[in-house]
């Protein structure tokens, strides 16, 4: 009895699964329950990040970095804790051998497959980081999970490799949405940061998704995340312009402090005398940081609202401003895990602040409110370290409510992403899978690019002929029309060339001469995991309408002819377009 009922549950189990593969409707209810999923997940690490600062800091819940002074330094221990605690982690994972995958590694190169384990390391070096108070967000943990659970839903349902990245997307959006209460933004974050692109058959799981998500948030009693502004305005062309230049000012500081972490990351890896225990050394430098003003403690979400209530002089802003950016190096580049995506909304309002002082200061005739000019600076900053211009405008919305501002936020934002692509090309994110070698500059899907790959594109049923041969052998086993070309190999089977047929049927030829001296192409051949990006240069290069596919030894594998690369090319890039556009 038992096993019947256990055979009906797994064949009821199946049905669903082949519906929800099918049915565009049962695809977003399968994102509803990703986004709930990921709406949970959220106010459970923030719960916990929390918790953790409670314990150590003595402080309630998102008030750690709008303390006015650390009362008890013994406190502070709690950072190189935060770094012990990441370095024994660490050595319960030292077998790993690859690195982790984060959701836009893995909607660009894996086709949305991430490792449940690679979601756990992740958010749980995120919330002790965030926890002990380093400079760093939480959004890392909250897209990782968010993304991750609708992967692990997508891969049980094998759905189709472009459904369950829009999945992904959906889920890491929702977790974004869910953190601040705004579902537009955590859209809009799925489709520019995660996806890479707007899709139709996209737009209707990845808003339902955010929409749930932010249903948990505000069901669990979490308020949204709330800024006041002037209501009472009229922006004019002085306006427009101050702000762009404010956006221009925001892409150059952004790509510096990308640079900076980037620098400082590197030279800290060089260092071979602290070998695991960066995270500790690096709580320890943050120290005397966070005794300086607490405002560079943990992403800055306090500091943010009190320096928008207090107002203060713009020499205090540039202190802070400075000494939060050297916290989040310090942070980033010494081990401690997070995003920067929480952290520049906070710088981004320093230097809006610190922008709208100074042009009072210099006496132009024109004069910026400050909180306003926060707002587009959170939005501008944002932007060019996390990307996503539509993102920052609509989380600027759906914060303070205010359609107004929204002209000048664009206009800011859209400068600061044009700048930014320009002058620098990446992302934070991508950045940093530029530094390990990786080549994407954006979520969208060129993993297909990477599994073109001569061994999997080659035909095997090739003609060898050893390179001892005699042209009147040849042609006994190669007669005219049976093969346009014969690999010619050695005594150990490896690669010497290819000897075209119609070359060994010139009639000047004796039958006794050797078919060695036939052979072309000896030194070019392609690897069998060379992808399609080098083997279709290397015909150019190679003037060659056919090449030998070696391994590692120089044992020939099989044969990839151009016309067959370039036709499965272009049927892949047929297949990315249509599903760019949602169609088919």
């Amino acid at each position: 009895m038992r096993r019947s009922w256990s055979t009906l549950f797994w064949s009821l189990a199946i049905r669903q699964r082949r519906r929800l593969r099918e049915s565009e409707a049962a695809f977003i209810l399968l994102a509803i329950l990703a986004g709930v999923a990921a709406g949970l997940i959220t106010n459970l690490l923030q719960l916990m990040a929390h918790g953790i600062q409670e314990l150590l800091y003595g402080v309630s819940i998102n008030r750690l970095s709008a303390l006015g002074e650390i009362r008890h330094p013994w406190r502070l221990l709690g950072l190189p804790l935060g770094g012990l605690a990441l370095v024994l982690l660490a050595r319960l994972l030292r077998r790993r051998q690859r690195p982790l995958i984060d959701v836009v590694e893995a909607n660009a190169l894996h086709g949305g497959r991430i490792p449940m384990a690679d979601n756990l390391v992740i958010a749980g070096q995120t919330v002790l980081s965030n926890g002990a108070g380093a400079s760093v967000g939480l959004e890392a943990a909250y897209a990782q999970m968010g993304g991750g659970v609708a992967s692990l839903l997508g891969q049980w349902l094998k759905l189709r490799r472009n459904d369950l990245r829009t999945l992904v997307g959906a889920g890491a959006g929702a977790g974004v949405g869910a953190a601040f209460g705004a579902p537009l933004a955590g859209a809009f974050y799925a489709f520019e940061i995660v996806i890479g692109h707007y899709t139709p058959a996209a737009i209707a799981p990845v808003v339902a998704a955010a929409l749930s998500a932010a249903f948990v948030t505000r069901a669990l009693g979490v308020e949204p995340w709330l800024i006041a502004t002037t209501a009472d305005r009229i922006l004019g062309t002085a306006d427009y312009l101050l702000y762009a230049l404010l956006g221009l000012v925001c892409a150059g500081l952004g790509i510096l402090i990308m640079r900076m972490v980037t620098f400082a990351e590197l030279r800290v890896q060089g260092w071979t005398w602290p070998g695991r225990w960066r995270p500790v050394i690096g709580g320890v430098l943050l120290m005397p940081l966070a005794w300086l003003t607490p405002q560079t403690l943990s992403a800055g979400h306090g500091a943010l609202h009190l320096n928008l209530i207090l107002l203060p002089d713009w020499t205090v802003l540039l202190m802070i401003l400075c000494l939060k950016i050297a916290a989040s190096v310090i942070s980033l580049s010494f081990g401690f895990r997070g995003g920067l995506f929480f952290a520049s909304l906070f710088l981004g309002s320093l230097a809006g602040q610190i922008f709208a002082q100074l042009v009072d200061l210099v006496g132009i005739g024109w004069s910026l409110d400050p909180n306003d000019a926060a707002l587009v600076g959170m939005a501008a900053l944002s932007v060019a370290i996390v990307g996503g211009p539509m993102t920052l405008g609509l989380l600027m919305l759906e914060t303070t409510h205010d359609f107004q501002l929204m002209g000048v936020v664009l206009t800011a934002s859209l400068l600061s992403s044009a700048v930014t692509r320009e002058m620098f090309g990446y992302s934070f994110s991508t950045w940093r899978l530029h530094l390990r070698g990786s080549t994407i500059r954006s979520p969208r899907d060129i993993g297909w690019v990477m599994n073109l790959t001569a061994g999997r594109m080659m035909r095997r049923d090739w003609v060898s002929v050893p390179d001892t041969m005699s042209v009147g052998q040849f042609r006994a086993l190669v007669p005219l029309g049976s093969a346009s070309k014969a690999i010619m190999i050695d005594g150990a089977g490896g690669y010497r060339g290819i000897v075209p047929t119609a070359a060994a049927y010139r009639p000047e030829l004796a039958e006794d001469a050797p078919i060695a001296p036939l052979a072309t192409m000896a030194d070019i051949s392609l690897r069998a995991d060379a992808d399609i990006r080098a083997i279709l240069p290397l015909f150019d290069k190679a003037a060659a309408d056919e090449l030998a596919v070696v391994d590692e030894s120089g044992l020939v594998l099989g044969v990839l002819t151009e016309k067959h690369a370039r036709r499965r090319y272009f049927e892949e890039i047929e297949s990315s377009q249509r599903a760019l556009f949602g169609e088919g």
